[in-house]
């Protein structure tokens, strides 16, 4: 079926502005000012001392331990985030009557879901940083058609390979509109960095990071709700799919791919 993309953004809204929706905004604002935070410690706790002291003015947030610490707890929140995301993926794609509340199966199997969406991601970014570097569309391309692949893993309970290749199905005949949404998210992504560039030439490191972290959340958790509508849309096969009130995915019960 054709995908019917202002529906998956008002539906995205419409899941964003439930009393999960807030649970999970304060949530990644959370995850990502530890993980600014702790890029800017291990960045400033492995340069010289007089470098360190002339660059941690201007370093925004910084926490007073060394740089090893910094990259280990870079490492500890990455994993939270990728957890983050299971649970934002099983949440949104829940039937919108549904959709102020957290799944029964919220947890269930979180570990593995939590390093398969890891792995992939890794294997998703390369492949999408390489198809932008060679000419933009191949990059473009990708993204759109693994737009999925964190719901595949999270609500379907897929493998790696598994959820690639669902997505991909997913996305067929329907990754021109897709790209709309990789594309705004490139160009939200440009203009934070300009945002933040600004605020950081006129001598304000900590605002920048403050405002990169807080516009960051306010525009990933509604994007990840639209996504979740385009996906439940073209899973279930009817545009009005994410309006059911049909009982909510349990991971659980679906089977592997």
């Amino acid at each position: 079926m054709a995908l019917q993309l202002s529906r998956a953004v008002s539906d995205g809204f419409r899941r964003t502005f439930t009393r999960a929706g807030a649970v999970l905004f304060v949530g990644l604002l959370l995850i990502q000012f530890g993980i600014q935070t702790s890029v800017n410690t291990a960045v400033v706790g492995f340069l010289p001392p007089e470098a360190a002291a002339q660059f941690s003015g201007e370093a925004g947030l910084v926490l007073p331990v060394s740089g090893g610490v910094g990259i280990a707890l870079f490492v500890a929140l990455t994993l939270v985030s990728s957890a983050y995301f299971v649970v934002l993926s099983r949440t949104f794609a829940q039937p919108l009557g549904r959709a102020s509340t957290f799944p029964p199966a919220l947890t269930e199997r979180l570990g593995r879901a939590t390093l398969v969406a890891l792995v992939g991601g890794i294997v998703v970014s390369v492949a999408v940083t390489v198809g932008f570097a060679l000419l933009f569309f191949p990059g473009l391309f990708l993204a759109a058609s693994f737009l999925f692949f964190v719901f595949v893993v999270a609500v379907e309970d897929g493998g790696v390979i598994g959820s690639l290749k669902r997505s991909w199905g997913l996305a067929r005949g329907s990754r021109l509109k897709l790209a709309v949404l990789v594309f705004f998210s490139g160009v939200f992504g440009l203009v934070l960095g300009g945002v933040t560039s600004v605020i950081g030439l006129v001598g304000e490191p900590l605002v920048a990071d403050l405002a990169t972290v807080a516009l960051s959340a306010a525009f990933f958790v509604p994007y990840y709700g639209i996504i979740a509508s385009a996906y439940l849309q073209l899973r279930d096969g009817r545009p009005n799919a994410s309006r059911t009130t049909a009982e909510p995915v349990d991971a659980s019960q679906t089977p592997k791919l």
